[in-house]
């Protein structure tokens, strides 16, 4: 049974449903998200590569669940890494029987020549559109759904969830859809555990951003920028700050600058930071366990696998400390590398407790070489992040409709020009 324990920061909500019937909880619950959808526009974004499609027995699984729910008014499609139109067909036809009455479908072609034409449009203007990647995707999804302007609520997860049930996507719509909650934001948390090798997952989540968010907690407090040293506490109170899976109001939404790189879910966190007060975001506990693919260290190749991702969540987080006043050279992160890694290896030690009582397997060795790779590739980010470095982000979309007045109507002609076509 889940803890009650709170943070300072934010608000947690805890799966304490699991003590009771699981079947009539749901029940409950989806019979509350269907009254609030009577008032709110519910729209769950799926950022989805084509080649998910062939994934047997679980983006099926997760289309199957979607497809029992009665209070999503629309699932909308970011569909990446499909250039043939032939892709974008076979996804419209996969996707297209989540739809009803009741709820529309729309799949979004984000490398089809319409929405290729838009972006390079708004590269004519200066306007930054990012690298394609789920980041993009999300972006351009965000943009459509804006264009509609109907949504009121939008959730967004991934589609390679192995352990995906209905009661995950109702938990993290029901805080923000709740008209009685000050929800704005509410983030997803679980527990990484493989069940066919017995042991925790989630390495960069636990072995970098873990210790390396509390490392610079404790450096900003010792330098008393006081400030930082709070941005730092609340990224620290999300128990799983790399998780995909999302909710938040369209208006938030709107006002958000996106990451477009492995950086994506902390300079969401950051992003939410700056706009909401704490009081407006929640976490919440979406499934006793959750799995799903996993990357490769990739030790030698910094532009895949985990490799690209911590380097990617590091250099976000310098570019932040150098752009809020901290004077970042080699001297400063190499004792930031070596602290980090010396508070890794407590980590460890606690989580081969944690894994030792509850009779999980734990390569002690695996973990400490993996925390040893993790601060060399804090220096690579180092190198990538010096000089005049910005974080990887694509603008608002208040932004872009400020600079492109019509970039609304032009986006929605071309997705449903993509989705009409046969």
């Amino acid at each position: 049974m889940a803890d009650f324990h709170q943070t300072p920061q934010i608000t947690t909500l805890h799966a304490l449903h699991e003590a009771f019937d699981n079947e009539n909880y749901l029940s409950n619950l989806e019979h509350k998200l269907e009254q609030h959808a009577k008032h709110e526009h519910i729209s769950l974004l799926l950022p989805s590569l084509h080649s998910e499609m062939s994934n047997a027995g679980v983006l099926d699984r997760i289309i199957d669940r979607i497809s029992e729910v009665r209070y999503l008014a629309s699932v909308v499609i970011a569909l990446g890494g499909a250039p043939e139109e032939s892709q974008f067909q076979e996804a419209k036809q996969y996707f297209g029987r989540l739809a009803t009455s009741q709820r529309e479908i729309r799949v979004i072609w984000i490398d089809g020549p319409r929405i290729q034409d838009l972006l390079g449009q708004m590269a004519d203007r200066e306007i930054p559109t990012g690298e394609k990647g789920k980041g993009q995707s999300v972006w351009v999804t965000l943009g459509y759904l804006f264009a509609r302007d109907q949504a009121n609520i939008i959730a967004l997860h991934d589609c390679d969830i192995v352990t995906y049930n209905r009661t995950m996507l109702a938990r993290l719509i029901e805080p923000v859809a709740n008209p009685n909650n000050d929800f704005q934001f509410c983030k997803g948390y679980y527990a990484r555990i493989s069940p066919t090798e017995r042991s925790m997952k989630g390495r960069v989540t636990r072995l970098f951003v873990t210790p390396f968010v509390d490392t610079l907690s404790s450096l900003m407090a010792q330098q008393q920028a006081t400030e930082l040293q709070r941005f730092f506490d609340y990224h620290r109170s999300f128990k799983y700050p790399l998780a995909g899976e999302f909710c938040f109001t369209s208006d938030l939404a709107r006002g958000l600058n996106i990451a477009y790189d492995w950086g994506l879910e902390v300079a969401t966190l950051s992003q939410v930071f700056d706009q909401l007060t704490r009081r407006q975001v929640a976490q919440i506990d979406l499934a006793n366990n959750y799995e799903h693919k996993h990357q490769e260290l990739s030790a030698d190749d910094i532009s895949k696998g985990l490799h690209r991702m911590v380097v990617d969540i590091a250099k976000f987080y310098l570019t932040y400390m150098r752009s809020h006043g901290i004077p970042l050279d080699d001297s400063y992160v190499d004792m930031l590398l070596h602290t980090y890694y010396q508070n890794a290896l407590r980590y460890i030690r606690k989580y081969s407790y944690d894994a030792d009582v509850n009779d999980l397997n734990f390569d002690l060795y695996q973990e400490e070489s993996a925390a040893s790779h993790f601060r060399g590739f804090l220096w690579d980010a180092w190198m990538q992040s010096k000089g005049p470095q910005e974080a990887k982000l694509i603008p608002s979309w208040n932004r872009v409709a400020y600079t492109f007045p019509d970039i609304y109507d032009r986006l929605l002609e071309a997705v449903e020009a993509d989705n009409a076509a046969e």
